[in-house]
């Protein structure tokens, strides 16, 4: 008999984490009631780069950074015996259900829906947070910081913050989440946690009830 398995989070993991920390974390999240989607990373940022130089259109831009998603689904799958690829809501479901991790292959799916206008302050932060609210899912964003900064947080005079509402998130440009997530945050009521994938293990404690005493003290190293 097949256990089913109710879906309790969506995981984007960045594509900052790519190759080690993403597949580790990927390996990590069997048998947690998981969906992962996978950022772009590296890939995704060629795509700006190029655009920055020659100037593509935003539709080029939006659909080949969506697709660069899809390529790291499919190498982080390649190395996850516990996972299998979706790509469809149906399917996250059904892979769910029989006991696999699903890996969300998002580009069909949103050629489909068609929801997000083609701009680069949509990335794979605001494709989590719509997969999540079809789900009923919460969803933590795993990225290679510590969580929300007022700025990238690379650059001078950014300040890290522990909490913070939506809100006054739609006030700050890009930093290290996407500039669309707060609106969707609101627009779906969904509460979200950005955490540091390089410790997977504060990943892994806002997931599993059973680890309440994570350090999650940070400090320059972290």
């Amino acid at each position: 008999m097949v256990e089913i398995m109710c879906i309790k989070q969506v995981v984007k993991i960045g594509g900052s984490l790519f190759p080690e920390y993403a597949i580790d974390l990927a390996k990590r999240l069997k048998n947690t009631c998981s969906v992962i989607v996978l950022g772009g990373g590296e890939f995704a940022n060629l795509i700006r780069r190029y655009d920055d130089e020659i100037g593509f259109s935003e539709e080029a831009n939006h659909w080949t950074a969506i697709g660069c998603m899809d390529i790291i689904a499919k190498l982080v799958n390649d190395r996850v015996d516990s996972a299998r690829l979706a790509y469809s809501i149906d399917e996250v479901r059904e892979i769910s259900d029989e006991g696999f991790t699903p890996i969300f292959v998002v580009s069909e799916f949103l050629r489909k829906e068609d929801l997000f206008e083609c701009s680069w302050d949509v990335t794979s932060d605001s494709i989590s947070a719509y997969v999540a609210h079809l789900l009923n899912a919460n969803l933590l964003i795993v990225t290679n910081v510590n969580g929300i900064y007022t700025h990238e947080p690379k650059e001078p005079g950014s300040t890290f913050i522990s909490k913070i509402d939506a809100t006054t998130m739609l006030t700050f440009q890009e930093s290290s989440i996407d500039v669309m997530l707060p609106t969707l945050l609101l627009r779906y009521g969904t509460d979200c946690y950005v955490v540091n994938g390089k410790y997977p293990e504060r990943v892994l404690s806002l997931i599993d009830d059973n680890i309440n005493d994570y350090n999650f003290d940070y400090n320059e190293k972290s």
